[in-house]
């Protein structure tokens, strides 16, 4: 009788061990998967945030290259001026940061002293970066909170673009030749490098 209720228990034991030994395995698995499931998310999304930092750049930086060569031979009759407001609204946030503070307040401080008071020592191609920091720096908050990085933004920069390439276009005198002459094939390609920051974004938006 005593080694029949011996046994039972050992059973008991091994059979409260394996079941143990089972929902330990399964909240284990659980876990490797949920685990996998977060890394897999957390790389997409990392990967997404990489993708809109880096177009960004890339947009800033084809600006900045339609302002140069507004200011070479390579010069047409487009309305530059309207990159400067396409900088401020696609310029990455570390870099709008910097300008947009203490290091900005002194660069426009400077340009505007050299501006008023030694204006032969203010070159004329000085005049459109010049803006582009006093506008970084005098921006209501609105505009650098609520405007920029938001819908609103991702639009103007749109129009900006649409109406700089129909621009393009007509000053070329034709689409084929804002795509075939060196000077329209220069402009044309700077041009459609704008399209890529807003497009970007606005799909990962509607997304």
């Amino acid at each position: 009788m005593v080694g029949g209720k011996v046994g039972y228990l050992k059973m008991k034991t091994d059979s409260d061990l394996g079941a143990a030994s089972e929902l330990l395995t399964s909240d284990l698995n659980d876990v490797g998967t949920a685990m996998k499931k977060f890394a897999n998310h957390a790389i997409q999304l990392g990967g997404l945030g990489f993708g809109t930092s880096f177009l960004k750049w890339v947009a800033c930086f084809a600006a900045i290259y339609l302002l140069i060569l507004d200011r070479t031979n390579w010069k047409t009759n487009i309305l530059t001026s309207l990159l400067i407001p396409y900088i401020y609204l696609s310029l990455p946030s570390w870099l709008f940061g910097i300008l947009s503070g203490e290091i900005g307040m002194w660069i426009a401080f400077i340009a505007v002293v050299l501006r008023l008071f030694f204006p032969k020592h203010f070159p004329d191609w000085l005049e459109l970066p010049g803006s582009l920091i006093l506008l970084l720096v005098v921006a209501p908050s609105f505009f650098s909170d609520t405007v920029r990085g938001g819908i609103i933004g991702l639009f103007i920069c749109l129009a900006i673009g649409c109406y700089l390439l129909q621009e393009h276009i007509r000053a070329s005198g034709g689409f084929r030749n804002s795509f075939t002459k060196s000077n329209g094939l220069s402009n044309s390609i700077g041009i459609l490098l704008l399209f890529v920051y807003p497009v970007w974004a606005l799909v990962l938006w509607i997304l």
